[in-house]
């Protein structure tokens, strides 16, 4: 039995799905954060939140990591950590920093100091040759006017250092820019109490359908598990509104798609003990990197990639934290393909009716979850603000997302938003 420190955890699935991994693979976790509340208020009424069976629960102040590393290797000192990790975005490069200061296993800190600051992986990237959309980053208002003209309208606006796709927006003039960009000066503190960087990322609007590529990294080999398809709207947003996997691609799509992001992987460093989700938009000119995720995906593709191969990418993440080989052997399921969809508001008032009965005893559906009546609801402005999902499967072929759309537009007919 192995003994792992989660710094912090994102509050959506992952942040069951990882506590689940552990106790599964055998192992127990020690869960540190500066404020479990955080947690405890995302748990259904009359449940407790799996964070909650931790071996030990702890409260540090996990924003400071320089004031943490020396409190950790303490705690370290009589607990005895064999290995680091968290699913939260915010805290991927304090988990590196902490597991190189105490020879844990991991990726390299600054590896993943450079994936969670989409203006330094942008950098990087163009460094390396891999290909991507033309960038700018700048902060004061008069730069980054001049870079928009240079990159030209419409454009893509996005924070540095957020996730979720907050605050990514699709801008068509100068007007819109303007706005966007003091949409985000108007939040400079994350809903983790950090604060923000200033820089403003300008990118070109790629066009083409969106995938992910889904790898595990372990001794220096990088291995591909699959690539997943995206659907997006919410627009001027780029909200996810369903995913699908397999992606329905031709071999070669494929095989480009990948190989951009082993690419995009190794120009970053990312090729030991880590699991990475990287988008990749598949464009008319060729594969460009949208960005890369050192961590596994989250919007339950984890679960998709397990109901057609078996394998579970949340169990790999712990045990390549553990610096163990993980399991990737592909095991008949029955499924061909799974999807899931996304319930986004379109308006803003307070849910009274969302009724899923149906739909929870239709033919191939493998989750339903949906917000409760009474619910106060906002219009999407980001992936934080679903209704609910439903994910199903199809035993035959690429179905499963055409069987998701069809249940969702049930959904809709009897969603009632006053």
């Amino acid at each position: 039995m192995a003994h792992l420190l989660m710094v912090e955890s994102w509050v959506g699935s992952m942040s069951r799905l990882l506590p689940q991994a552990i106790r599964e693979s055998g192992h127990e976790f020690t869960f540190l954060t500066r404020d479990l509340h955080h947690y405890l208020r995302s748990a259904s009424e009359g449940t407790a939140h799996p964070l909650l069976g931790a071996r030990n629960l702890l409260t540090a102040e996990t924003n400071d990591t320089e004031g943490l590393l020396p409190h950790i290797e303490r705690l370290h000192q009589v607990l005895g950590f064999d290995g680091v990790l968290t699913s939260c975005d915010y805290y991927l490069s304090t988990v590196a920093r902490i597991a190189e200061h105490l020879g844990l296993p991991g990726p390299g800190a600054e590896a993943v100091e450079g994936a969670c600051r989409k203006d330094v992986t942008r950098r990087l990237l163009a460094d390396a040759g891999v290909p991507g959309p033309r960038f700018a980053v700048h902060r004061e208002r008069a730069d980054l006017v001049r870079a928009a003209r240079e990159i030209g309208f419409p454009l893509v606006v996005k924070p540095v250092d957020l996730c979720a796709g907050m605050y990514v927006r699709r801008v068509a003039d100068e007007a819109e820019l303007a706005a966007a960009c003091q949409a985000l000066a108007d939040f400079p503190v994350n809903a983790r109490g950090q604060h923000r960087a200033p820089q403003v990322l300008l990118e070109e609007l790629l066009d083409g359908p969106e995938v992910s590529v889904e790898t595990v990294s372990y001794a220096g080999s990088v291995h591909v598990v699959g690539v997943t398809d995206k659907s997006v709207g919410g627009a001027p947003a780029f909200i996810e509104t369903g995913h699908m996997f397999p992606a329905a691609l031709s071999p070669a799509e494929t095989e480009a798609a990948e190989h951009t992001a082993l690419d995009a992987l190794k120009a970053l460093g990312l090729t030991d003990g880590v699991v990475a989700h990287t988008e990749i938009k598949l464009t008319s000119a060729g594969p460009r990197v949208v960005e890369v995720n050192p961590r596994p995906a989250g919007n339950r593709i984890t679960e998709l990639i397990r109901h057609v191969t078996g394998i579970d990418l949340a169990a790999a993440f712990v045990e390549v934290a553990l610096g163990r080989e993980p399991d990737l052997r592909v095991t008949p399921t029955g499924l061909r393909s799974a999807a899931i969809g996304f319930l986004v508001p379109q308006t803003t008032g307070t849910l009274e009716v969302l009724d899923g009965s149906a739909t929870r005893e239709a033919p191939d559906v493998l989750e339903v979850q949906l917000a409760a009546p009474g619910k106060a609801v906002r219009s999407a402005g980001s992936n934080n603000e679903y209704l609910g999902h439903v994910m199903a499967g199809d035993a035959a072929g690429p179905g499963a997302r055409e069987r998701v759309e069809g249940l969702l537009a049930e959904l809709r007919e009897g969603l009632v938003i006053r």
